[in-house]
């Protein structure tokens, strides 16, 4: 970059020459130039584009278009300043002169840094605001998205300025290899986590607010879902902190998950044999329709399931609004069935067996008790 600088230097010493020959009078054009030409630069760009982009729906570009107003008008009015720097090189001497270049390309960098992570983040929110189409843009994603990006960012640009201080960066690149490899090694379970969280994050078989089951039995709402572990808050009160390396290789199961947090509940129940189906299917459908605490839509439903060995099995099928009311909604259910048989003198068996005896051992004849 510095030898463009240069050239533009000559051909601005060349052009300004003529009618200014002092050196410091043409360093000072040239400011006032860079300024001039930045200031134009910032109306064309920015003023005239914000026009048309006012005339859309989406506000992030008008955002983005604020946001560029700064970082364009800084690196035209320094790349003035840069010209004008090397026209006084001999003035100012070779050592002060890269120092004053490195500063200003610092300035530069430093600029549109901001300018990147600002638009960044205005960016993920419009994404954030508009789930429906970027359904991976969620509240417990963007954040995530947001620090990477950072990260990213601020290490591009610690980068940058090394570099236009002349500073050789390869040894801290090697440095920083090695020094990774071993915490790579010494880490191995953390990072494994680490990766297995971002994974979760980005596909999202769960949110903050689910329940969830997994395959160890563990039930309950996912509380905070960070980089190293899934925090779970059962029934019980009792939180249960996961690490990211399980959950990324567990059966999970959504209860939460569809359309909407809507989840289904059974209420199991046997009547003897011989009972009216259709008296029992009946009742059934009237305890659903009647709770208050079940969705109407769908509605309940009753089905004959089973012949077991010592009854008829049915089930009353009905959603409730949202997987935690489940212990309760099923209690209530259960005492309600148990009340309305009684009423209706359906009979709700108990297992039992019946022994018969078709003939005594021959050995124990001789000891039966006479029927005389």
């Amino acid at each position: 970059m510095n030898e463009e600088m240069e050239t533009l230097a000559g051909e601005s010493q060349q052009l300004i020459g003529s009618f200014a020959p002092n050196v410091w009078i043409q360093a000072t054009a040239v400011v006032i130039l860079g300024l001039v030409i930045a200031k134009i630069a910032d109306w064309l760009i920015v003023g005239l584009i914000a026009k048309l982009a006012a005339r859309t729906e989406n506000q992030l570009d008008d955002q983005i278009l604020r946001l560029l107003h700064k970082p364009l008008f800084t690196t035209f009015s320094i790349i003035g300043l840069m010209i004008a720097s090397f026209l006084l090189a001999d003035e100012l001497g070779e050592r002060i002169l890269d120092i004053e270049i490195s500063i200003l390309k610092t300035i530069i960098i430093i600029s549109w840094l901001a300018f990147l992570l600002r638009s960044t983040g205005a960016v993920l929110g419009s994404m954030a605001r508009n789930q429906t189409r970027f359904k991976f843009a969620q509240k417990d994603t963007v954040p995530l998205m947001r620090n990477i990006a950072m990260v990213f960012f601020v290490l591009a640009g610690a980068y940058s300025i090394l570099i236009s201080w002349d500073i050789d960066v390869t040894g801290l690149v090697a440095s920083a290899g090695i020094v990774g490899l071993a915490l790579s090694f010494a880490a191995q379970d953390t990072l494994s986590h680490l990766f297995a969280g971002v994974a979760i994050l980005a596909d999202r078989p769960y949110r903050i607010g689910d329940y969830i089951v997994l395959d160890t039995g563990e039930r309950g709402e996912v509380t905070h879902i960070g980089l190293r572990s899934t925090r779970l808050m059962t029934r019980d009160d009792v939180e249960i902190s996961i690490p990211n390396g399980v959950m990324g290789s567990a059966k999970i199961v959504n209860e939460s998950g569809g359309v909407d947090t809507r989840y289904r509940i059974r209420a199991s129940v046997g009547v003897a044999y011989g009972s009216d189906v259709e008296q029992v299917l009946k009742i059934l459908e009237n305890i659903g329709h009647e709770h208050e605490g079940l969705c109407k839509d769908p509605a309940p439903r009753a089905r004959f399931r089973n012949f077991g060995n010592s009854s008829l099995d049915f089930e009353l099928l009905a959603w409730i609004s949202e997987p935690s009311l489940r212990g309760l909604r099923v209690h209530e259910l259960n005492c309600e069935i148990y009340r309305r048989f009684g009423e209706e003198k359906v009979t709700i068996p108990f297992p039992q067996q019946d022994v018969w005896i078709r003939e005594l051992p021959a050995g124990n004849k001789d000891n039966a008790p006479s029927s005389e």
